[in-house]
């Protein structure tokens, strides 16, 4: 087993990160973590990010990493990502040179990358985890220098030489399976949605749920993380329009900016339902708990990953795919007719038990310290 007294975990996605560092903790409580992420939502807000305020709570050094990435989208916003990239190079020198770590896990993205590569020029041992079905840019360029890629789904190690590369799963969030409600009240004599837009929320679902909230009050309760992106005010708007309704529906319609650890086992196992994003922190979620979904892919992941993530679980039997540009209307429709079968998708689960491993990070783990 090598000597790791100190590790440096970084990249864009947190949930699998913060599945590992909890299981890091607990096999290797010697070991110091250091995290290197995103303080801030954007570059220009300052509500604190998910990932932030989480790693806050595990008491764990985090270390806010200023860097730009290449963006789809054509603006004023997207041309300053792009003048911030040679900045995360120039920042991530100076972590490493303060901070010198023995190994570096990255979960990809524009923070993983200059971590990095920045790493690998001073010699130390790179691994990285790509958690989506088709790996990003950011990922592919890292396996080059990692001396193990680790990935979620089979069908991931075509991108990568099979000499480096592990099939694992991904890491999920042990608070999943933990039902502490913490303040969080439900009517028992209704049946529950989650609605989710991931750890930043979705404006797109926002929206789709807001022309229809009142109609699904009447019959459901509803648990509805938001986010926080100043620029939306989608929570606050929302809690607008909460203040309207009867007071039966105001008590059943629970607005959350996120749903943190200490409470989102409670909302899962609650929901009956889960109406969302296709991300594979998402996925891999609804697979470990076998809870049915109508999945909304976002329109421009990379590689079209959530499209292709919704559709693999769509073929299970345990999901349906909504396209964001349809109607609140028609989502309302389809929320009904899986409601009204939400057993037979229940039972679909059944048949497909063996794509989750429970044991992914200690997986992870394993393989860095041997």
């Amino acid at each position: 087993m090598r000597m790791i007294h100190k590790i440096m975990i970084t990249g864009g996605h947190p949930a699998p990160a913060l599945a590992v560092i909890d299981q890091l903790k607990n096999i290797h409580p010697e070991c110091k973590i250091i995290f290197v992420g995103r303080r801030y939502n954007n570059a220009h807000e300052q509500s604190d990010s998910f990932e932030f305020q989480e790693v806050q709570k595990r008491s764990i050094q985090f270390i806010n990493l200023n860097a730009g990435r290449v963006t789809r989208l054509i603006s004023i916003q997207s041309f300053l990502q792009l003048l911030r990239i040679p900045l995360g190079f120039v920042h991530s020198l100076f972590i490493l040179t303060k901070y010198p770590p023995d190994a570096i896990l990255t979960f990809g993205g524009y923070l993983g990358l200059p971590i990095a590569f920045v790493g690998y020029l001073f010699g130390i041992p790179i691994y990285t985890h790509e958690q989506t079905i088709q790996p990003g840019t950011a990922n592919r360029l890292i396996a080059h220098f990692a001396k193990k890629v680790f990935v979620s789904f089979e069908q991931s190690k075509i991108y990568f030489t099979q000499t480096n590369c592990v099939v694992t799963g991904n890491p999920i969030r042990a608070s999943i399976f933990k039902k502490k409600s913490g303040d969080i009240l439900i009517d028992q004599s209704k049946q529950c949605l989650y609605i989710t837009g991931g750890s930043l929320g979705s404006h797109a679902i926002n929206v789709l749920i807001e022309k229809i909230a009142p109609k699904l009050l009447q019959t459901y309760t509803l648990i509805h993380q938001t986010g926080n992106i100043e620029e939306f005010a989608d929570f606050d708007r929302l809690m607008k329009l909460k203040k309207t309704l009867p007071k039966n529906m105001r008590r059943n319609y629970i607005l959350r900016k996120h749903i943190f650890d200490d409470e989102i086992g409670f909302v899962y196992a609650s929901s009956s339902l889960v109406i969302g994003r296709s991300g594979a922190n998402t996925w891999f979620e609804l697979v470990a708990l076998q809870k049915p979904a109508i999945l909304i892919p976002l329109p421009w992941s990379a590689f079209n990953e959530q499209q292709q993530q919704a559709e693999l679980l769509q073929s299970y039997g345990v999901a349906k795919l909504f396209n964001q540009e349809h109607s609140s209307e028609q989502l309302l429709e389809l929320i009904n007719q899986m409601m009204d079968n939400i057993h037979g998708y229940e039972e679909a689960y059944k048949n497909h038990s063996s794509i989750f491993n429970p044991n992914a990070a200690q997986q992870i783990i394993a393989r860095i310290f041997s």
